[in-house]
């Protein structure tokens, strides 16, 4: 059987995609029972992250110890590869070492040519372009609240980012409506919009776009790489902040969500993330379980 690897939700059938948030749930529940696989003992993973994180990367080693396997992770400081190595050897050496490959990094192309030379699978831990990743935890999230997500309304608001771009490829493998509020210069990508044309709105109007809603979700402003942006990004987003009056647009039993790190009084109201209607701590811890159904299921194909 040939590899698998996750660089993008698309790499997975709809079919697939449910089997995993079912079983990321189940996962859950057996890890609060006290039942751990042993899926991974005597295996490795390797963790090459070129990118800090928190989130992705506690979630990631804690998952694989709960298997009973070991991770390695290497910084750019840390490996050849920020010494100028390319990146096909790398993973040509990995894969005679290792089981696994969770990569996190700017250019989506480095992810793909790890992937191109890898004999094992490899994850996306997150790119430029998308975060596959967090859709698993935040449609599992979405599931254990909400139920199927299939034909509700999802908005999106701010940064057309590498998160937007996974809600909407979540959006047409998992068949709801995704309405994506963001200023004209930070719409997602234009390839990806033709793309998921069928399954998206563009405005730039924050209100339209959470009105009725089920789930309202947005991202820092000035994400990874943005940093120098931050106040003319903060002009620009001016009146994208998911408040209060924001969410009494949406339905009344609207989620909110957010992947985090996130910046109160900016792209979100403290009252709205610590709210009663904000589901972000589940999202968070549901990075773990999402992300060990994902692996057990490439592990399990491989």
């Amino acid at each position: 059987m040939s590899v698998r690897h996750f660089l993008s939700l698309m790499d997975l059938t709809t079919e697939e995609i449910r089997l995993i948030i079912a079983r990321a749930i189940e996962l859950k529940a057996e890890l609060r029972a006290g039942t751990l696989s042993t899926l991974m003992q005597n295996q490795s993973a390797v963790l090459v992250f070129e990118k800090s994180s928190t989130r992705t990367r506690v979630s990631f080693e804690a998952g694989i110890a709960q298997f009973g396997g070991s991770s390695i992770f290497l910084a750019p400081a840390d490996s050849h590869l920020g010494r100028g190595e390319p990146i096909a050897d790398t993973a040509r050496v990995l894969s005679r070492m290792a089981n696994l490959i969770v990569m996190r990094t700017g250019p989506h192309e480095r992810i793909e040519q790890m992937a191109q030379y890898a004999t094992i699978p490899v994850i996306n831990g997150l790119s430029d372009f998308n975060h596959p990743c967090q859709l698993l935890a935040d449609i599992q999230t979405f599931t254990e609240h909400r139920g199927a997500i299939q034909g509700r309304k999802v908005a999106w608001i701010g940064d057309g980012n590498n998160v937007c771009h996974s809600w909407m490829n979540a959006a047409r493998q998992l068949d709801f409506e995704l309405h994506i509020a963001a200023p004209k210069d930070y719409r997602p990508d234009q390839n990806l919009i033709k793309d998921c044309a069928n399954n998206i709105v563009l405005t730039e109007d924050p209100e339209a776009a959470a009105k009725d809603a089920a789930l309202v979700a947005t991202d820092t402003w000035s994400g990874m790489g943005h940093e120098k942006e931050k106040e003319a990004r903060a002009k620009k987003f001016a009146g994208y902040c998911v408040d209060e009056n924001l969410m009494r647009a949406a339905a009344k039993d609207a989620l909110f969500m957010h992947c985090l790190p996130a910046y109160r009084g900016s792209e979100v109201t403290a009252a709205v993330i610590d709210g009663a209607q904000s589901v972000i701590w589940d999202e968070a811890e549901n990075r773990l379980h999402a992300q060990k159904s994902l692996m057990e299921f490439l592990l399990t194909r491989a």
